[in-house]
């Protein structure tokens, strides 16, 4: 069996925590952002936020918590010291088109609100991920 690249290899390794480390992050971020003294959200837009969020997962999907993505990278073509990194692949986010068009509540500035800490939320999620992948690779190396 051929010996993987030295990256593709460490990105395997760290694939294997990436959902531990999700799971950690989410909800730390969660709590940062949406549960604690200040939150990015007024309590009416937080309301809506769980509103459409209960109401997608009513219709069978996973809401709006769960629905970000991150992924690793190898960054040889960057500035960073480091071999690979963590990137938020898709942020979780309300549309018009879904399940919104129930909530009368939700206009245009409204769903930018709540997009708008949403994509906070899944950007700090991928700075915490990256955290946890920095002290993973100076215990690896």
């Amino acid at each position: 069996m051929a010996e993987l690249p030295p990256d593709r290899q460490l990105i395997l390794e760290v694939r294997s925590e990436l959902d531990q480390w999700t799971t950690r992050a989410r909800n730390e971020a969660y709590d940062e952002l949406f549960a604690g003294e200040s939150p990015i959200l007024s309590a009416d837009d937080q309301q809506l936020l769980d509103a459409v969020d209960s109401a997608l997962e009513r219709q069978g999907g996973d809401g709006v918590w769960g629905t970000d993505q991150y992924g690793i990278y190898s960054t040889d073509d960057t500035d960073t010291d480091l071999p690979i990194a963590v990137v938020c692949v898709y942020h979780a986010q309300i549309t018009s088109d879904s399940v919104l068009r129930g909530f009368d509540a939700i206009d245009d500035d409204v769903e930018e609100r709540i997009n708008g800490a949403l994509w906070t939320y899944c950007e700090r999620v991928s700075t915490l991920i990256g955290l946890e992948l920095e002290e993973y690779l100076s215990i690896q190396g």
